[in-house]
């Protein structure tokens, strides 16, 4: 591996010498099985004269959405709306917490035109875009305002040909205009080449680079040339008069455009923006998000206080020069662990893959993208865990499963099948075209990093053990590959790695729902399976640049978690990297969500500090071990223990949870985690037990864990000490004093519980759930209400058991009557039985 050192040395050759340009994954024409289809939010004329793909989860994607009037997430420390005639920009001067939320609201501080505009909403359009920037233009006859929309630039940019600029405040009358205070009727006019002008919510300042120029501001609110211009102005908000020195001897130098480029040495790499430049490059003043300065190489950072902007992200601070260099360290962790399981667990985990690849569910016709694909992720981790364990005969039916479950997805007469959208180029679930209710708005392009990345690491696994498979179906898989990473724009159908901003330093989930509004993300866990999925189907159908460059969109989006959705209570909060100074925001623990304009602890489908948290960590997989930091598990842990030791609470959040809390407290999260009845749709025990098992430090976790006794016994309730009679079955009765009378049940394994089975009269006990009536030994087949959780009763000699009910998480008792029925609420009032073996 290359220390910062090497790579000091390697960039004192420029970026050029460092640069790796990737080719695209295909160029082939998508034809998914669904056809094609045109999403009803068709791209407005902001794309005139240009076709497909167009970015549709970028920051700037309500420009070119709906009437493309929406304010939109940059440039930033500015966000922007479009008019038909004019540019809004301004900078929140709002901030506030509501006990949830850090809130900054947008507002619109000027609006910038062109008196000769027709005033006709198609006289404006995009211009040029790459990864970062888009560059806009105004037009009517020989008119033109352009401006470059370059996130980072704290001036924004406008270029005038042949126009007669006009500014108009968006928040009240003008003030003061060229150091001149102005009253409500007021006119002035001034000449020179830089101005300074206030409204009701401070300072801007208008330079033109271009020479001296004339205007003319009124107290009305209105600041206009006296004729037309060709020229460049830039304008820019002053914070703090101490700033100005900074921005006035950086003015002249501006962004036009930036290109992203990435270099790898083993298992680092360099992220690089360059920004294309009028002026001296080195004289470019930008400015950087906390992510940003935390990664940097040998940056030329000015005094935070020369120059600052607080946003949602924390303060943006300057940098100087064209270049930045950011360096990562890549995971190195494909399949599995990079630790072997340890022997105390391997039993347990052979019992657990082999229980639940022989109870996974009848494959059946899926009813969406997203669900569908959680369940093909679960699903595929048992085939690596059962590889793992060394239970190789179990992966040929998880492999034959998956298959099967894939085939609808080939068939043209399944309902719901990938489609090709070609209104703005990607893949999208054919039934969501026109609904943007269906799939999460799948169809509107929401959510696509989380749908996709579940589909990848299921059919990586697949082509894992199936080549055949692999080669028939690789078109196909790259279709989705393509669609959340594509690193070029040689590829004709798709945008390059559509969720990512890759100045902002994570994934919008947002797509073009809504006109394209304010951005959001609020799993940042299913963001980085995304990318792992992606790297997974890289990895194996060889295809080593994309390995690389999906090993880059995880190690940044994982950084971008950490920076921006962890929080620490015990941080510093004037630190300079800190995005969050207040105390009572870090005290929240974890972000739920993650928007341009706010940032909460709340989710849009839920307000409990488990489901918060949870979603930020969920899928567990291997790779995830680099994002659950100590410090943030822990302050978790603490913050969400309430929720955490309520039984009303579900268990598929809190097993997740525990994963996590197992990089700080493995013993602790394994006891737990013996405690669990589910582990929802996209996590199962073996997974859960496999995470455990492969921690740092593992050595006999699982040697002392509770689990429920195997093999034939007769059960004795110890208030009566009679024995479950073997007459009164099928019905449970505690009525029997002599033991050669008694029932005799098999106990079988189940995750974290078990079977109780009659061997009299060959039936498992169900149990009622209302707790009602008599447990009854009456099914033939086990499922949900034949499971139970056995555990020796605290207090009690060896031996002596309590049973929880898996049918209503109630425990069995004896009554009067001495039927065994199923609904004490608590431990406490539960019966203890005595398993004698037989």
């Amino acid at each position: 591996m290359f220390s910062s050192r090497c790579w000091g040395a390697l960039l004192a050759f420029g970026a050029s010498a460092l640069a790796e340009t990737f080719g695209p994954i295909a160029t082939d024409a998508p034809v998914p099985p669904g056809g094609s289809e045109v999403c009803a939010a068709t791209p407005n004329t902001f794309f005139a004269n240009f076709t497909p793909p167009f970015p549709t989860n970028g920051w700037w994607a309500g420009y070119g959405a709906g009437d493309g009037d929406e304010v939109c997430a940059g440039p930033f420390p500015y966000e922007t709306s479009l008019t038909a005639t004019a540019i809004q920009y301004g900078i929140s001067t709002d901030r506030n917490f509501d006990g949830v939320s850090i809130h900054e609201p947008t507002q619109t501080d000027w609006t910038v035109g062109f008196t000769e505009h027709s005033g006709n909403s198609s006289d404006h359009k995009a211009f040029s875009w790459d990864t970062q920037t888009v560059t806009l233009q105004y037009f009517t006859g020989s008119s033109t305002l352009t401006s470059y929309m370059v996130p980072g630039s704290p001036y924004l940019t406008f270029q005038f040909s042949n126009a007669t600029p006009v500014f108009t405040s968006g928040q009240g009358l003008i003030t003061s205009f060229a150091n001149t205070t102005l009253g409500s009727g007021d006119s002035l006019n001034a000449t020179a080449s830089e101005f300074l002008v206030d409204n009701d919510i401070g300072t801007y300042i208008i330079y033109s680079l271009s020479g001296d120029i004339t205007l003319t501001a009124t107290g009305s609110g209105t600041v206009t040339a006296s004729e037309p211009f060709t020229g460049v102005l830039r304008t820019v908000k002053l914070n703090e008069t101490s700033h100005q020195p900074l921005l006035d001897a950086h003015a002249s130098t501006y962004p036009t455009a930036a290109t992203t480029d990435y270099a790898f040495s083993g298992d680092t790499a360099i992220l690089s923006f360059t920004w294309d430049v009028v002026g001296n490059a080195s004289d470019l003043l930008m400015l950087t998000w906390p992510h940003h300065r935390l990664t940097m190489l040998s940056p030329d950072f000015p005094d935070p206080s020369s120059l600052n902007y607080i946003t949602t992200k924390g303060y943006m601070y300057p940098a100087l020069g064209n270049e930045w260099n950011m360096l990562y360290n890549l995971s190195t962790i494909t399949w599995n662990a990079p630790r072997p399981i340890d022997s105390s667990c391997t039993s347990s985990i052979s019992a657990g893959v082999e229980y639940e690849i022989a109870n996974l569910p009848a494959v059946s016709a899926p009813a969406d993208f997203y669900y569908f694909g959680v369940n093909a992720g679960m699903v595929s981790r048992l085939a690596l865990i059962a590889d793992d364990v060394g239970r190789t005969d179990l992966v040929a039916t998880v492999v034959d499963y998956l298959e099967d479950l894939y085939v609808y997805w080939f068939n043209s007469s399944s309902a719901i099948l990938a489609a090709y959208e070609t209104g703005w180029g990607g893949i999208i679930n054919n039934q969501g075209y026109d609904n943007v209710n269906v799939d999460f708005g799948n169809g509107y392009y929401n959510d696509h990093h989380f749908h996709y990345g579940y589909y990848l690491a299921g059919a990586a696994v697949i082509a894992k053990y199936d080549t055949d498979w692999m080669n028939e179906h690789l078109d196909y898989f790259n279709y989705f590959l393509r669609d959340i990473v594509n690193p070029s724009t040689e590829d004709p159908y798709f945008p390059i790695a559509r969720c990512r901003d890759w100045f902002a330093g994570h994934s919008w989930a947002s797509g073009i729902a809504n006109g394209a509004g304010s951005r959001d993300q609020e799993s940042s866990g299913e963001a980085i399976n995304g990318y792992y999925g992606s790297l997974l189907w890289a990895n194996i159908t060889g295809n080593s640049d994309i390995v690389d460059y999906a090993r880059l969109l995880l190690a940044t989006e994982q950084h971008g978690a950490q920076v921006y959705w962890h929080l620490y209570p015990e941080a510093n909060g004037s630190a300079r990297d800190q995005p969050y100074p207040e105390q009572d925001v870090r005290d929240l623990v974890t972000m739920g969500n993650v928007e341009d304009w706010q940032s909460g602890a709340w989710l849009f489908w839920g307000d409990e500090q488990i489901e918060i948290a949870a979603i930020q960590m969920l899928p567990v997989t291997p790779v995830n071990e680099y994002l659950y930091d100590v410090a943030w598990v822990e302050n978790v842990w603490s913050y969400a223990l309430d929720e955490i030791l309520d039984p009303s609470y579900d268990d598929e959040w809190k097993c997740v949870i525990y994963c996590a809390y197992s990089q700080a407290n493995l013993s602790e999260a394994a006891t737990m985690s013996s405690s669990l009845t589910t582990w929802g749709t996209g996590n199962s025990y073996s997974n859960q037990m496999y995470f455990l098992a492969t921690r740092e430090g593992a050595s006999g976790v699982c040697s002392s864990l509770p689990a429920n006794p195997l093999g034939n016994y007769v059960f004795q309730s110890t208030s009566t000490d009679l024995y479950i009679s073997n007459a009164s079955l099928p019905n449970l009765y505690a009525i029997e004093s002599d033991v050669s009378a008694a029932a005799v049940f098999n106990l079988s394994f189940a995750p974290n519980m078990g079977t109780i089975y009659a061997l009299e009269n060959d039936q498992y006990v169900t149990a009622d759930d209302t707790g009602t009536y008599a447990l009854s030994a009456a099914r033939s087949v086990a499922s949900t209400w034949e499971l139970y959780m056995i555990r020796q009763q605290e207090g009690a000699e060896s031996g002596v058991y309590t049973i929880l009910a898996n049918a209503n998480s109630a425990y069995l008792i004896v009554e009067s009557d001495g039927a065994v029925v199923n609904n004490a609420t608590n431990v406490t009032s539960a019966e203890g039985f005595r398993l004698i073996s037989v």
